[in-house]
């Protein structure tokens, strides 16, 4: 018995002292910031926008570069509806985002599989016919070169069909009428969250972003 709470002592120590040691370079790392992209022309605009704990990057639905309805598709949308000009696109734990509807749900085993990088991961988009700026969401003027390279940091979190289509996750898990899950490429774990995810797209299009950050608020410091 003494042999064992020895044992439990050192395995309660080491978690205290690992995760004291994260969310202090969690704290650290997310205000250190990178700059962006001097001399870049503001010739459109994108939004990055929080739930309070999970971030999305949220683009124009079609423009002169790009038609992101072609493969996120209004049909696999529960209403069906057209009327949007903008989609949030979030990458994160397939486990959280489809077995997981409010914390109280989360399960032990999800919650293991996400930390650790066993699970798989998805894609969550999310249609809007308009966008403002609140608490929640952040506008970003960039330049066409860097919408490029945002384009391509998002197309190839994406896995894809044999003729290069997104897949689509058939699932009843979906937040409301206007938005869609499909499979994606990658692993989720503490290290690499889906704010992780949005934050690496800033820095894909040449933005400001934190040197690290698994969580929202990382991002969120550098827009305030």
């Amino acid at each position: 018995m003494k042999r064992m709470l020895k044992v439990l002592k050192w395995i309660g120590l080491f978690l205290l002292t690992f995760f004291s040691l994260y969310f202090l370079a969690a704290f650290g790392l997310a205000r250190i910031g990178v700059a962006e992209e001097e001399g870049a022309k503001d010739e459109m605009t994108v939004f990055i926008k929080t739930n309070g704990v999970h971030t999305d990057i949220v683009v124009p639905i079609r423009n002169e570069q790009k038609d992101w309805s072609e493969k996120i598709k209004f049909s696999d949308t529960k209403s069906g509806a057209t009327n949007f000009q903008y989609v949030g696109i979030g990458w994160g734990d397939k486990g959280f985002y489809l077995e997981t509807p409010t914390w109280a749900e989360l399960k032990a085993s999800v919650a293991f599989k996400a930390a650790t990088g066993l699970s798989t991961t998805a894609i969550h988009a999310s249609f809007y016919p308009t966008m403002s700026v609140d608490d929640t969401t952040r506008d970003i003027k960039i330049s066409k070169e860097q919408y490029e390279r945002l384009i391509r940091y998002i197309d190839q979190a994406f896995q894809k069909d044999a003729e290069g289509y997104y897949i689509p996750i058939k699932t009843d898990a979906v937040y409301g009428e206007n938005d869609a899950f499909y499979e994606a490429v990658g692993s989720y774990s503490m290290f690499h969250t889906c704010n992780t995810w949005t934050n690496k797209s800033l820095k894909a299009a040449g933005q400001k972003a934190a040197l690290w950050t698994p969580f929202d608020t990382g991002i969120f410091y550098h827009y305030d």
